[in-house]
């Protein structure tokens, strides 16, 4: 069993930044992949990857991020981190981290890839 705590979230102004913080507790398997997602809360939305880092250090991003979002890992406190700057209104979501236990593939952006899931922080961006 794996828990994962988000947080960090808030509001900002368009042009802001906000670092979000994962902590894991439980039992975290060798080669594992955390991800970023986000989810707006709207009909037909779904929840969109936004990055990935696996126990190897690989990284990945959703177009849509690249540039501006940063992920991050300190294995030593178990947490994983997103960096976001220059945040937009379209930024704007429910942002929750994953683990699932395997490395990130190609497939990283699909939810199914993971196996636990935190409870989520809510990211507001004004413009």
């Amino acid at each position: 069993q794996v828990q994962l705590v988000e947080s960090g979230g808030g509001s900002v102004q368009s042009g802001g930044s906000l670092r979000l913080s994962c902590a894991a507790s439980g039992y975290i398997s060798r080669s594992y992949c955390m991800g970023w997602f986000r989810q707006v809360p709207a009909p037909g939305k779904e929840r969109e990857g936004v990055a990935a880092i696996d126990s190897d250090g690989r990284i990945s991003y959703a177009d849509s991020v690249k540039g501006r979002f940063t992920i991050s890992q300190d294995n030593a406190k178990n947490t994983v981190y997103l960096q976001m700057n220059s945040l937009k209104p379209d930024d704007t979501a429910m942002y929750y981290c994953a683990v699932g236990y395997d490395y990130c593939s190609g497939s990283w952006s699909l939810i199914y890839e993971y196996n636990y899931w935190g409870q989520g922080t809510q990211v507001t961006v004004s413009s």
